[in-house]
């Protein structure tokens, strides 16, 4: 919280003096806490920041943090944190894989660990067979009523 709140101060300062926004931009910023809890914080241009448990900035944003609000879960592994992810990103993203970037930090490792595309691609492919096969159900219940 220290480093949101240190760049939000700056964001606020500029936005003091004239009126101006040189930072023009929201930002993310994750980490862990002291007890070892992931956390994630936004900073908007104006300085304010707070805290969340998923979020997206950017161009189609909101569907993308409706998406996640209707679909997160506490608790959630590695895996799935990342697969809703990608989930949420492909209900923005019309060129599948290819326009996805995923990082993590890997809290055992100490580092941020960046997907491969091939890894994007596997689990876009899961993610794909997962609605194929919802899309069956959906049908067959449909045809049995």
């Amino acid at each position: 919280e220290y480093i949101t709140r240190f760049v939000a101060g700056i964001q606020q300062r500029y936005t003091q003096s004239g009126g101006v926004r040189p930072f023009g931009i929201s930002t993310l910023i994750i980490g862990f806490d002291n007890e070892g809890l992931p956390k994630l914080y936004q900073t908007d241009p104006a300085g304010i920041y707070s805290e969340w448990k998923a979020n997206a900035i950017g161009r189609s944003s909101k569907t993308v943090r409706e998406f996640l609000e209707k679909n997160h879960a506490e608790g959630m592994s590695d895996k799935e944190a990342i697969k809703l992810a990608i989930r949420s990103l492909l209900e923005v993203v019309q060129t599948g894989a290819k326009n996805i970037e995923i990082a993590y930090i890997n809290k055992a490792a100490g580092d941020i660990r960046h997907l491969e595309i091939s890894e994007v691609e596997r689990i876009v492919s899961e993610i794909e067979k997962e609605k194929e096969a919802e899309a069956e159900k959906k049908k067959s219940k449909k045809q049995s009523s």
